[in-house]
């Protein structure tokens, strides 16, 4: 006796099909899986077995069970073929209908008592199963664990079931259960406001021309370090920059959740991230913790999880040199490619870096209030810790002075979020319309913000004149800028154009560029 259905599994963000074909014959009981099974895939036959013996469902284990993953050549992880070989074994018994049985892509973890786990993927899934009906044009859409389905669901043009137990997944593929396919209201998510109960930029005194520096690092994209005092306000900055960000578009938020949902890391009953992501790893983090990685499962790392959203690094000079260096490939090209003997996976980290530190280990080197207590061997150790490769790929430096009394004892509150929100949503949308067309020469990755402009066509969207051209000459020769440094510039003037609402660029537009370049020099050649 024999039965095919089908699954699917996860590849990076991509998904593709893996076709479960179960024999059954009289012989001597045995019971195998080949097509490259982990072990999580290979301990199946316990939870398979015991939930169809506890859901009541009549199958003879006393026979010879092969069960192929295909295609062999790939190796099958994880516990989400559960229910899809649990109905196969049943369908080759009689219990389940054969040929509605190949009409969905299955998913799902069992428990021993026949429940339905929720598993990893299901919208990467959903996503790869829509595009599958071009070849497959019986294929209808998915059962799939209940705490999944609204996941999944997100993709329309297809037919969702969610199932607690693998009794319901036989009755709805029988005809006796007969649900409404799950349907989200993508506009309805989008309609709720994401920055509602998130700290505030009004909470934060003084510190008027850092705020300026965040709201210009918010409105491009562009990575920003702060370097500044003990106490200055250098986190709680970047904990209120989430506050002033846009909404994630559509195309950003289902890029986003993929990677999420892969990762696990998707909260409870939210089928869509729509507010952009902020991840402050510890800087204890290893580098593998960081940017992805493990031998036979390779996960998605931090730099990753943060795709659209931003990476906030405090305290920046305690990471390990070797876990900084990882960052500059993919703050350059904006993803990450893992390579492992048996496979290279390709995760997507289109990131805003935003770091920390202090200007030296006591923390008070070029302070006019504390004095420096630090030798100066110790600080050049210090600041050493951050190269000058890495120091280039962050477009914004800026120097967070201690917040006067006089601003700490103010009744008055700062500027609220909404408003400077309401100022960088205005120049991201000139950036949309800017870039409608626009994709990176060689790659199929959109360009959506400023700071995603490559190198080639810098100069065709930051045009400047003949009198823009003299001063950044005069900066480049007198701050020994690099090559790198001199794109990023133009690029920040590209935003602060933005902001101001005009097409052009001009020297005041550069001037407040090059001034977020002064730290190059000041800190790391003092």
């Amino acid at each position: 006796m024999f039965s095919r259905c089908y699954s699917a599994t996860t590849q990076g963000i991509e998904a593709y099909t893996v076709e479960i074909e179960t024999h059954v014959e009289a012989h001597v009981p045995s019971y195998a899986i080949v097509g490259l099974p982990d072990s999580a895939v290979r301990e199946s036959k316990e939870r398979v077995l015991s939930a169809m013996k506890n859901s009541a469902l009549p199958f003879d284990t006393n026979r010879k069970i092969t069960i192929n993953l295909a295609p062999a050549d790939i190796r099958k992880e994880g516990s989400a073929f559960d229910l899809p070989i649990a109905l196969g074994l049943l369908a080759t018994g009689g219990v389940v209908d054969t040929e509605r049985l190949q009409e969905y892509v299955l998913l799902g973890e069992l428990a021993l008592d026949g429940t339905v786990r929720p598993v990893r993927g299901s919208l990467n899934v959903a996503l790869h199963t829509r595009k599958l009906r071009e070849k497959l044009p019986n294929l209808k859409g998915m059962i799939v664990p209940l705490e999944n389905a609204k996941e999944a669901g997100l993709v329309q043009e297809i037919d969702v079931y969610g199932v607690r137990t693998l009794r319901e997944a036989v009755d709805i593929l029988n005809g006796l259960l007969t649900p409404d396919p799950i349907r989200i209201d993508i506009d309805k998510i989008f309609r709720e406001d994401t920055h509602e109960g998130m700290l505030d930029f009004s909470d934060v005194k003084g510190q008027e021309a850092v705020k300026r520096a965040l709201e210009v690092a918010a409105a491009g994209g562009h990575n920003i370090i702060m370097v500044g005092a003990p106490g200055s306000g250098k986190s709680m900055l970047a904990k209120r920059f989430p506050s002033i960000m846009p909404p994630l578009t559509f195309d950003e938020a289902l890029e986003t959740t993929k990677i999420h949902s892969v990762a696990g890391t998707l909260a409870p009953n939210t089928p869509l991230l729509t507010s952009r992501p902020f991840r402050s790893p510890h800087h204890t983090i290893s580098d593998a913790a960081l940017v992805g990685g493990g031998m036979a499962n390779i996960r998605p790392g931090e730099i990753s999880l943060a795709h659209h959203g931003v990476l906030f690094l405090d305290e920046l000079p305690e990471f390990q040199r070797n876990v900084l260096e990882v960052l500059r490939q993919p703050l350059e090209d904006g993803s990450i490619r893992i390579s492992r003997t048996r496979m290279t996976v390709e995760y997507p980290a289109s990131f805003m870096l935003i770091c920390a530190m202090n200007p030296c280990p006591c923390g008070h080197f070029g302070s006019t209030i504390h004095a420096c207590t630090c030798a100066e061997g110790a600080i050049q150790r210090y600041m050493s810790k951050v190269s000058g490769p890495l120091l280039d790929r962050i477009d914004i430096h800026i120097e967070v002075p201690s917040v006067k009394v006089e601003d700490l004892s103010k009744k008055s509150t700062g500027e609220p979020s909404k408003k400077i929100r309401e100022r960088v949503i205005a120049a991201r949308e000139r950036q949309t319309r800017r870039y409608m067309d626009a994709t990176i020469p060689g790659s199929k990755r959109r360009i959506y913000k400023n700071a995603d402009l490559p190198p080639k066509l810098v100069e065709q969207f930051c045009e400047i004149g003949e009198e823009g051209r003299n001063v950044l000459k005069m900066a480049m020769n007198r701050m020994g800028y690099s090559a790198r440094a001199y794109d990023r510039i133009l690029k920040v003037a590209r935003t602060i154009a933005d902001l101001a609402g005009v097409e052009n660029i001009t020297t005041a537009h550069l001037s407040e560029a090059i001034q977020y370049r002064s730290l190059d020099r000041q800190f790391w050649n003092a």
